[in-house]
C-alpha cells in the first residue's frame, strides 16, 4: 500500500510517519498492495483528527475519520474502522460470489483468506413516492419526518437526489451521475 501524508498544524516528521505506517501495515493484509491511502492529519486547539482514506482497485474506496484529544489514540481508532470496514465488505464479497460468478473475480483482487461471515439483514422494506421538489423543500420535509436523510426527485434535473444532515449541523446534497 502506498501513502500519502498530509499535516495541518502539525510537524510531520520522518519518524512520525514511519509510526502512523506501521499502524496502518495491520490491516494491509486486508488491503491489495496497488491500494492508495491519503492519511491527513489536523490538529485544531486539543482536538486531533486523523483521517484515512484508502483508494482500491475497481473504484471502491474505504475512509474513517476520527477526532480525539491524542493524535496517536486517533489514528488507532481509525484503523479499527477501516479493518471493520474492510472484513465487512470482503465478507459481502464472498456472499455475493457463492450465487454471481461475477463476483469471483473482483473477490479474488482482494485476496481469498477467511473472512468472519458477517450477513446484511435487511429487516424493513418502505416504498414511497419520489415527489419533485428543490433541496431546500427536501430538508424542510427532512426535517418534519425527524429523519437524517431524504430522497427526493429534483423539480430542476427531474433526477433522484438525497439530502443529508452532516455531523457539523449543515446539510449535504448528494446527485448521482448515471
Amino acid at each position: 500500500m502506498r501513502y500519502t501524508f498530509i499535516g495541518k498544524g502539525l510537524d510531520l516528521t520522518e519518524n512520525f510517519q514511519n509510526k502512523i505506517t506501521a499502524k496502518l501495515n495491520r490491516i494491509s493484509k486486508l488491503i491489495p498492495e496497488d491500494a492508495e491511502a491519503v492519511v491527513k492529519l489536523s490538529v485544531i486547539k486539543l482536538d486531533n483528527t486523523a483521517e484515512v482514506t484508502v483508494k482500491l482497485p475497481r473504484q471502491r474506496i474505504l475512509r474513517a475519520e476520527v477526532t480525539t484529544n491524542d493524535m496517536m489514540a486517533s489514528i488507532d481508532e481509525v484503523v479499527d474502522i477501516l479493518e471493520s470496514q474492510m472484513v465487512k465488505y470482503k465478507s459481502r464479497l464472498k456472499d455475493k460470489a457463492k450465487s454471481n460468478p461475477g463476483f469471483i473475480e473482483e473477490l479474488n483482487v482482494f485476496g481469498s483468506d477467511d473472512v468472519e461471515d458477517e450477513s446484511i439483514d435487511i429487516i424493513r422494506t418502505k416504498k414511497f413516492t419520489v415527489k419533485p421538489m428543490d433541496a431546500e423543500e427536501a430538508v424542510m420535509e427532512m426535517e418534519l419526518l425527524g429523519h437524517n436523510f431524504f430522497v427526493f426527485r429534483s423539480a430542476e434535473t427531474d433526477e433522484v437526489a438525497v439530502v443529508y444532515r452532516r455531523k457539523d449541523g449543515k446539510y449535504g446534497l448528494i446527485e448521482p451521475e448515471f
